[in-house]
């Protein structure tokens, strides 16, 4: 049950919809500090922390059958040097050893190796879609946790709307993840196989971050925008918390690689099973950015309404002082 102070609709307190100049204006009006400590009070009273362990669990069943599906896509795929482009781009960004064998396996080719492919294709997929759509259901619990908002839509209306979420969403958000995470191991396979030269791969590997940056904050802000149960400002004022979950999300990634790769610490610990682990940390760390991202949108939707306050009165906390609107 979210503890969080219910935030206002304010789409239409000046006849316009709330638009990214609009949240620009009122962050620098409350202060960067502010907005980030209200934020996360917001977050932690809107049972942030469970829902992000939730949708964490949700997230790496739809990534792993969704690696499997681009490994059967490896396989499946006849000719050589296409294959082998596929496959060294999802080994680069494979959490386990499994997914490993699978692609050494696919390389060898082969009428066998086509079939496996096709049905890993078809079921990885399938899976991912379905552990996709679960995750998007538990994104619609965790932003009216986050708003306040303490029950969801009727469960036909809220699985429906996931599942019209995930077939919107499914293919941007897997593109912009390959571009800044396998993007790199992409380019590094095409000057092998097909001979790009180092400028075409600097190229490619400058553009690929905007890119990539541009596609998770766009599907984001939509997924803010549909997901709660209230009406929402323009995608524009959603970009910023979208903006901010994809620069944690990175950074975390970042963080997490060097802590996986630099030393054997980590590979001691966990033995065979590091790559799960890395997999489950990772999707814990990128769900509470998305959800802290959706509470700094909220938050300054709470200011704009004249209700500062991010929780229900706490005797342990002070208050915050009100925005004048």
């Amino acid at each position: 049950m979210t503890t969080a102070r219910t935030v206002p609709v304010t789409t239409e307190m000046d006849g316009d919809e709330l638009d990214g100049e609009d949240a620009w204006k009122m962050a620098r009006k409350v202060g960067l500090t502010r907005l980030v400590v209200d934020s996360f009070v917001r977050f932690r009273y809107g049972d942030g922390f469970t829902n992000s362990r939730a949708l964490a669990l949700q997230g790496a069943l739809a990534v792993v059958p969704f690696l499997l599906a681009l490994t059967g896509l490896a396989a499946d795929i006849d000719q050589e040097r296409p294959s082998r482009v596929v496959a060294q781009t999802i080994q680069a960004v494979s959490p386990t050893a499994g997914e490993q064998d699978a692609l050494t396996s696919a390389m060898s080719g082969g009428t066998s190796s086509q079939e496996a492919g096709e049905i890993a294709l078809g079921f990885g997929l399938a899976f991912a879609l379905l552990s996709m759509t679960s995750a998007m259901a538990q994104v619609e619990r965790g932003l009216n946790r986050i708003y306040g908002i303490a029950r969801d839509r009727r469960a036909v209306a809220k699985y429906g709307r996931a599942a019209a979420m995930t077939a919107v969403l499914a293919a941007p958000m897997g593109l912009g993840f390959l571009l800044l995470v396998g993007g790199g191991a992409f380019a590094d396979a095409m000057m092998a196989d097909y001979g790009w030269s180092d400028r075409t791969a600097l190229l490619w590997n400058v553009g690929r971050w905007p890119l990539g940056f541009l596609l998770l904050v766009i599907a984001i802000a939509v997924m803010l925008n549909h997901a709660p149960r209230r009406r929402q400002p323009g995608l524009s004022w959603l970009a910023l918390g979208s903006g901010i979950a994809v620069v944690l999300t990175m950074s975390a990634t970042g963080v997490l690689a060097a802590y996986v790769h630099v030393g054997d610490s980590f590979g001691d610990v966990y033995g065979p099973l590091g790559g799960v682990f890395a997999l489950l940390l990772w999707s814990l760390l990128s769900s509470m950015a998305l959800f802290y991202g959706a509470a700094v949108c909220a938050q300054l939707e709470a200011y704009r309404a004249g209700v500062p306050e991010p929780a229900h009165a706490d005797p342990g906390r002070p208050s915050s002082t009100q925005v004048p609107v």
